[in-house]
């Protein structure tokens, strides 16, 4: 049924749909998971009714589309209005909440912790992340163990905030805000696991029953040589990160289903009683347990769940576990292990939450990088996979896992502490959501918005790794115009499916394999050990050179069938599959590879063919399987030099060094606009594709740009100033379709290229009939909004930053300065006239003769206007608002406190930042600010 399934959708999605001739050209239709999303920070969960309307009706007004709440550690001097979490006055908070977001119409999401991983103060030591330990013992023949076989756990406290007495455990239990203890582990002796002796003839012995109440080891070694393994279960004592009120407490066992279904359980009683029917769904914030010393490498059943999926006793195998044994065989049991573990959390942890929110109607939203398993099927376990960063290739981590196993949406974690603390401007943030997009992302979460009672003095509550999105920063007067460019571009990158030619296969089993001094290897995408790696390059190399694809895994690729020329994944069809070079693949990936090529698929080996099977159980057996397989591949060379060719069954496999020869020999195109820096992500729909083109160079485009494509008409979609209509097309000697584009640096189109003719009118794209003429006068200056007071107005005649105005307050201030001048139309006939407002610091809004222009947020300020906007007098008034930069260092020069955070208070990103162990912008010298210009008018032509 699911392999008809996929077929129908293969069919469908490659039938051209019988539309009518003629059919309006216009915007999607809007929704909520349209617009941005945000990640709300409850500092203290210190919230009443009339601050979160408050808060909320502004998130609203600004173009939001919804909120991820989490609640995080609080604020000094405000304790008395603390709200634990979870408790009834939390969750009285919580539904009231939810009831505003539906009048709103805003979403809401639940961060399933207070602060992150998962984890509280219900989840006691059975439930908690735990880790190994061994000693060893030596004997020969006839000798015993004297001392006792014990390992005591050493005392170790890791606070984040103020250092604790480690011997007033009372004191740092209680004031659990005050020093936010990241790890504790409590001097303990550890029960031991298994006791294992092996001797030097091959012979091994389980003593565990041999061990006496008192820690002995009742035991004689028999003739030989004999090591001794005993292994201590003990408590890693990861704590939650940055959690407020109610939410401390150990981190629970990723690997352990009891363990997560019980913690889990502690919110089905929680919330039994109340009304939240309109909560969107679950939040993950990333793994993050072995960011504290030592790993969380251990389970209760990891013995019994290694046998059953591993094929062999892990007790049987302690020194390769633990790099003791010949360097074969200890490569191949600790990628076992790995792979165990990887399997564990996806099933144990990822399946479980997902299935739980499941049954409440809920959907799961989860960031798998930094997790000890295969991120891609990780990532894929969820609804909603989420990623960040501003890396494309290791953004494609989530967003290959939403397309191969077809979901509508995958988010990113957008603008993550892009800066120093308050020189982020709006324009920086576009340029990471045009990074996403490119990525293949289409559900953005601003990181963040920080929950601010209106009454408290500016800048009110913050947290330290964000780009502090909310009121309080003077760029949020202009934040609707970077929201409503988002919403544009996700409104088209919703729609439809990614179409990506290419599965490029993840090989993960040589990472599995890497030796090191951990036990465990944690993923984060594309991270330094894929240097040098064919995966890598051959990922970078389609990047530049503009192919699309995605990333695949094994489990995955089981699950992909061939059909009808195509490659069906769970959700999506592809050309060709590319295996970079590898050391170790599991015999049975390669195997069903192998069959995908005998139906018909084509094949690409870039580089050589996978050296060797993976994993140590039945190795003799699965490797002369896999050399039988390998043998019956017979490449031999084809008319290019670079290519080798073995026909198999009815498929195709290619191998050689030159990836872009080999997927131009088997007939995948690449998008040639990426020579000209034109950047893409391209997906298709019921009435064709759309493009995202982003111009990612130093120049501005101006030309033919070709699409992989043949439409019938192509349409522009600008996303920044809501413009439409159709581009000119032409098809070349080739038969290829070119779309008449220009783009200067930065800027970004849609591009709708339809199997039908829309009703619409022309793309307007003008050229200047003159060089610009600056506009010149005085301008009158009024600052309007902000402080820490505002400067006194002035005339200027001469554009120049705002902090070199004789007032010398202008220099600390943030917030927003209106520009007004009176000019006179220049003499020329045009079709439209182009005002160029120059260097804005660092946002601007612009009204034209009291008609409003819109906002303005970088990093072009060119403004299109009709002809008949412009008077013969005309007044111009741009309101420009600046960083919150300059105020915050004029507070720490004058030890005005605003750093008020029980922890992490306040870090900064770089050293020079830093004072007392703390962010400090006191040696700053003021940020430039205000329209610099010069502000410019040029008459314009259309084209025609």
């Amino acid at each position: 049924m699911k392999a008809k399934l996929l077929i129908i959708i293969v069919i469908i999605s490659h039938t051209i749909i019988a539309l009518p001739q003629k059919t309006q050209l216009s915007w999607p239709d809007i929704t909520r998971e349209n617009k941005p999303w945000t990640r709300w920070w409850w500092p203290g969960n210190i919230v009443s009714p009339g601050d979160i309307t408050a808060n909320m009706e502004k998130y609203s007004q600004a173009g939001l589309g919804g909120l991820e709440i989490t609640s995080i550690y609080g604020v000094r001097g405000q304790e008395d209005k603390f709200i634990d979490y979870l408790s009834p006055e939390w969750m009285e908070m919580l539904t009231y909440t939810l009831k505003e977001a539906e009048r709103l119409d805003l979403g809401i999401d639940l961060a399933n912790a207070s602060g992150w991983p998962f984890g509280g103060p219900w989840v006691d030591s059975s439930d908690a992340c735990k880790n190994i330990n061994y000693r060893t013992y030596s004997l020969t023949t006839g000798q015993e163990i004297s001392e006792k076989i014990e390992f005591t756990q050493p005392l170790e406290i890791r606070p984040i905030g103020n250092i604790p007495d480690k011997t007033l455990i009372s004191d740092w239990s209680e004031n659990i805000q005050l020093y936010d203890i990241d790890q504790i582990k409590l001097k303990w002796p550890l029960p031991v696991q298994t006791v294992v002796a092996y001797s030097d003839s091959g012979h091994i012995l389980s003593l565990t029953d041999r061990m006496t109440p008192e820690r002995d080891l009742d035991w004689t070694a028999p003739p030989g040589k004999w090591t001794i393994y005993a292994l201590f279960q003990g408590w890693h004592g990861k704590q939650v990160e940055r959690a407020g009120p109610g939410g401390k407490g150990d981190v629970i066992d990723h690997f352990s289903g009891q363990a997560v279904s019980r913690y889990l359980r502690h919110f089905d009683t929680v919330f039994a009683d109340y009304e939240t029917g309109s909560l969107r769904g679950w939040f993950n914030d990333s793994y993050e347990v072995d960011d504290a010393p030592g790993e969380a490498d251990w389970t209760n059943d990891l013995f019994y769940e290694f046998l059953i999926r591993r094929g062999y006793d892990l007790r049987a195998n302690l020194p390769a576990l633990f790099g003791k044994d010949n360097p074969d065989k200890n490569t191949r049991v600790l990628s076992d292990y790995r792979q165990t573990i990887s399997d564990l959390l996806l099933e144990k942890f990822t399946d479980t939450w997902t299935n739980w929110a499941h049954r409440q109607g809920k959907i799961t939203r989860n960031q798998a990088h930094g997790s000890p398993g295969n991120i891609l099927d990780l990532y894929a376990a969820a609804d909603i996979p989420e990623t960040e960063g501003t890396d494309i290739l290791s953004m494609k981590f989530a967003s290959s896992a939403s397309s191969v196993t077809g979901k509508q949406y995958v988010s990113c974690e957008t603008a993550t502490w892009l800066d120093e603390h308050f020189t982020s401007n709006l324009a920086d943030i576009k340029n990471a959501a045009d990074i996403s997009f490119l990525a293949g992302i289409n559900h953005i979460f601003y990181h963040g918005t920080c929950f601010s009672p209106v009454n408290e003095p500016w800048p009110g509550f913050l947290f330290y790794a964000s780009t502090e999105i909310n009121p309080a920063n003077p760029l949020w007067n202009d934040v609707r115009a970077l929201n409503e460019y988002i919403t544009r571009v996700q409104s088209f990158l919703q729609a439809g499916r990614p179409d990506n030619d290419i599965l490029l296969y993840y090989p993960v089993f040589d990472q599995y394999a890497g030796q090191g001094s951990a036990l465990l290897k944690h993923f984060s995408g594309m991270d330094l050990s894929f240097d040098g790696t064919r995966f890598k390059t051959g990922a970078d190399l389609m990047i530049q050179k503009g192919y699309v694809f995605d990333y695949i895994s094994d489990l995955q690729i089981k699950n992909t069938e061939f059909y009808d020329d195509f490659l069906i994944t769970e959700g999506n069809i592809y050309k060709v599959l590319v295996i970079p070079e590898c050391e170790y693949i599991p015999v049975e990936t390669f195997s069903h590879i192998l069959r995908l090529a005998y139906e018909g698929a084509y094949i690409l080996f870039y580089g050589d063919l996978p050296g060797d099977i993976a994993g140590w159980a039945f190795k003799e057996e699965k490797t002369s399987f896999y050399n039988q397989l390998k043998a019956r591949i017979n490449l031999s060379p084809t008319n290019n030099p670079e290519v080798f060719k073995s026909v198999y069954g009815n498929g195709t496999i290619l191998a050689g060094n030159n990836l872009e020869q080999l997927l131009s020999f088997s007939g995948v195109k690449r998008g040639t606009m990426a020579d000209h820096n034109l950047m893409f992500a391209r997906r298709q729909t019921l009435t064709g594709y759309t493009y995202f083109i982003c111009n990612k160079g130093e120049k501005a485009f101006e030309g033919w740009a070709p699409l992989n494509i043949n439409p019938l008409s192509a349409a522009i979609f600008n996303p920044m100033n809501g413009k439409s209509g159709h581009t000119k097309q032409r098809v070349t000697k080739s038969g290829e379709t070119e779309i008449y584009l220009r783009l200067y640096p930065g800027e970004s189109v849609i591009i709708a290229a339809y199997n039908n003719l829309p009703d619409a009118e022309t793309y307007p794209y003008y050229d200047n009939l003159s060089i610009a003429k600056e506009i010149t006068g005085t301008w009158k200056v009024e600052f309007i909004e902000g402080g820490p007071v505002l400067p006194a107005d002035t005339d200027v005649n001469e554009l120049i930053s705002w902090t070199e105005f004789e007032d010398a307050s202008s220099q600390d201030f943030s917030g927003t300065a209106l520009y007004t001048i009176n000019f006179v139309k220049p003499k020329a006939k045009a079709d439209a006239w182009a005002i160029n407002l120059g260097r804005v610091c660092e946002s601007a809004s612009v009204v034209l003769n009291g008609n409003d222009l819109g906002s303005f947020i970088g990093p072009d300020f060119r403004i299109i206007i009709d002809k008949k906007q412009l008077k013969k007098k005309n007044i111009l008034e741009i309101k420009v608002s600046n960083l919150m930069a300059n105020r915050i260092a004029y507070m720490d020069r004058n030890n005005i406190e605003w750093k008020k955070f029980y922890n992490i208070n306040f870090a900064a990103k770089y050293r020079q930042n830093t004072k007392d162990g703390i962010f400090d912008a006191s040696s700053w010298e003021p940020l430039e600010s205000g329209l610099l210009g010069p502000v410019t008018i040029t008459p314009l032509k259309r084209i025609k």
